[in-house]
């Protein structure tokens, strides 16, 4: 079996597992900014320092990486519109936010050629799957929401209103 974060057809140490050592340089992921092909038997280890899943993970679970997957899950969105469904998101961080999802595969930005031009952001396979996985973390949140205030209240009160 292939070591997590590493090419399959990497073997593993004669030890079996984890020796505490750093894997060489050789067999380390390929950056993301590397240029080429990736391999076919890459298998991705988000907890690895190098793997490029972090990456995509990192956008995908940043504040508005969240809010912006959740919110297309109802539907392809206008810029503008999108903007004013995540509240607070400024123009700037929904656009960057916006081209890290595209660019990981979990969105798709459709130009159509009218005067102005409509720009309409939608889901991919992936980005759909995401999102479901999203809706019920922040489901499960928004339940516990009035347990969560209980605790920050007791936590506030135990530490002097901080």
């Amino acid at each position: 079996m292939a070591a997590r974060g590493r090419t399959a057809s990497v073997e593993e140490p004669a030890t079996g597992g984890h020796t505490g050592v750093s894997d060489p340089p050789e067999r380390a992921l390929p950056s993301p900014e590397s240029v080429g092909e990736v391999p076919s038997a890459l298998v991705a280890d988000v907890f690895a320092r190098d793997c490029p899943s972090r990456r995509t993970v990192e956008t995908i679970a940043s504040k508005w990486g969240v809010l912006a997957l959740a919110a297309l899950a109802d539907g392809a969105y206008r810029f503008n519109a999108l903007r004013r469904r995540v509240d607070g998101v400024s123009e700037k961080m929904l656009a960057q936010t916006l081209h890290a999802l595209e660019r990981d595969g979990l969105v798709t930005r459709e130009v159509q050629a009218t005067i102005p031009p409509r720009v309409e952001y939608a889901l991919t396979d992936f980005g759909r799957s995401a999102a479901a996985a999203l809706r019920q973390l922040i489901d499960l949140v928004e339940r516990q929401t009035p347990q969560v205030l209980q605790a920050r209240a007791r936590y506030d009160e135990a530490r002097g209103g901080d």
